[in-house]
């Protein structure tokens, strides 16, 4: 199918209007298209028949060429390079790229966040599973503290622990060594002395200072199994020396006796710590 452009070039170059490189360019598609040639040949039968029966037309004004050629859409040579539009990014799309990074980092911190909670829990079963494990650490402990050196400080003692001994098995005695808390008394000490089968046990004070009349001291003992300390009675200690011998029975049943603790308490004693701790084990 033949174009208006060329339509026009064959009707030029049918009068010989056809110049320079529009006339190579016409004749270079000519050659290569047979219906082009054959329009051409008609429109120069067409010429050669007006030529003999009617009169010479005169050949268009320049200006009236000029007009059909601006008006033709002109035909870009084969090797003329293609025009390409620049590529220019919606403004949305920064928006969106910042979106995609917000979204990406909240989910990897939250990954973060459940790996550190992962982490903290079995920090956790591990600190669990330490005191669980620490039978064996106390029982060393006892041995340790159980030596004549550490008893004759506390030399009242030394019959009672003999008594336990006896009675219980040093493999079932739980022995802990109570120390004074910064800003209390630095030289008062203790040991408590306890038998799980017998659901008793002893505490030996030394060096703790004088009470007030309206003051008490405080036994607790730390079982996990009960959301606050067990009350382990109360005492008072030697108003010249700071000492007691105290022997104690928990208000509870006690499975595990993880940690003593002394309080200073008002008189008669409080249901929950509420004073400050003099003596703690470790």
């Amino acid at each position: 199918m033949i174009d208006e452009r060329h339509e026009e070039l064959a009707a030029l170059h049918a009068f010989d209007l056809l110049e320079g490189a529009e006339l190579a360019a016409f004749e270079s598609a000519l050659a290569a298209d047979p219906e082009l040639r054959a329009l051409v040949a008609s429109l120069r039968a067409t010429t050669a028949g007006l030529a003999f029966s009617a009169p010479a037309v005169p050949p268009p004004s320049p200006a009236l060429r000029a007009r059909i050629l601006n008006s033709a859409v002109p035909v870009p040579a084969a090797d003329s390079p293609a025009y390409v539009l620049p590529f220019a990014p919606p403004p949305w799309l920064g928006w969106a790229a910042a979106a995609c990074f917000f979204f990406a980092a909240v989910f990897f911190a939250g990954k973060s966040f459940n790996v550190r909670g992962q982490l903290q829990f079995a920090l956790e079963a591990e600190r669990v599973a330490r005191l669980e494990a620490g039978t064996v650490k106390n029982l060393l402990e006892a041995e340790r503290l159980l030596s004549r050196a550490q008893l004759d400080r506390l030399a009242s003692s030394e019959r009672l622990v003999a008594d336990l001994r006896r009675e219980a098995g040093v493999a079932n005695l739980k022995i802990a060594s109570l120390k004074s808390l910064a800003g209390n008394s630095p030289e008062a000490r203790a040991i408590a002395v306890w038998s799980p089968d017998r659901q008793e046990g002893v505490l030996v004070v030394s060096n703790l200072p004088a009470l007030d009349l309206d003051k008490d001291y405080q036994l607790w003992v730390i079982d996990p199994q009960y959301p606050i300390p067990v009350d382990g009675g109360v005492f008072t200690v030697d108003a010249a020396t700071g000492e007691a011998r105290v022997n104690f029975k928990p208000g509870k049943a006690v499975a595990t006796a993880q940690v003593f603790a002394v309080s200073l308490e008002r008189k008669g004693g409080v249901p929950k710590a509420e004073g400050p701790m003099m003596l703690i084990s470790n």
